[in-house]
């Protein structure tokens, strides 16, 4: 995995400050920052992911679709609850099983409740490479091992008054 390029400078500070500048110290420009810092961590976790599940042949998207059929009662959801619960458009929740079937990591079955729909099982295989992309987040700690338990606590419990805040669940 080639790694970003290091500024010599934190930009989304230096951005702050220009915000700042430009529209005063009563500005949103804590929020703004926050806002951005949120997105950019996103980011920097997406592309160690994607790099982890790369060396399992996957995707993070993939990856993800596999942990969700894995975690279903039955090993197996239709493509709009996979679409629903991956929050994607139900054209990607496809893509995402027509790529795992090539792979051989589910199989499409058809719905007997929907003729034109289908379920996605997940295999044996895709539970394999499912298993040994988790081993490997976990070893790598999601990317997370600058932190401690205890600030592993309090951002997670932030975030989700974010979550809740903008009304993502029902609490």
């Amino acid at each position: 995995m080639s790694q970003p390029v290091r500024l010599p400078f934190d930009p989304i500070a230096r951005a702050a400050e220009l915000w700042r500048k430009r529209w005063g110290p009563q500005s949103r420009a804590v929020s703004m920052a926050t806002a951005t810092s949120v997105m950019r961590v996103q980011q920097l976790l997406l592309g160690q992911f994607d790099a982890i599940a790369g060396r399992h042949g996957l995707t993070f998207a993939r990856y993800e679709a596999l942990v969700l059929l894995a975690f279903s009662r039955e090993g197996r959801l239709s493509m709009s609850r996979i679409g629903e619960r991956l929050m994607v458009h139900p054209t990607s929740a496809t893509n995402i099983v027509q790529r795992l079937a090539a792979q051989g990591f589910v199989e499409r079955v058809p719905n007997p409740a929907d003729r034109r729909g289908a379920f996605a099982v997940i295999t044996d295989a895709g539970r394999e490479a499912m298993e040994a992309v988790t081993a490997d987040l976990e070893a790598a700690d999601f990317g997370l091992s600058m932190l401690d338990e205890d600030q592993h606590e309090a951002l997670y419990a932030l975030l989700r008054l974010v979550r809740v805040g903008s009304r993502d669940f029902d609490d």
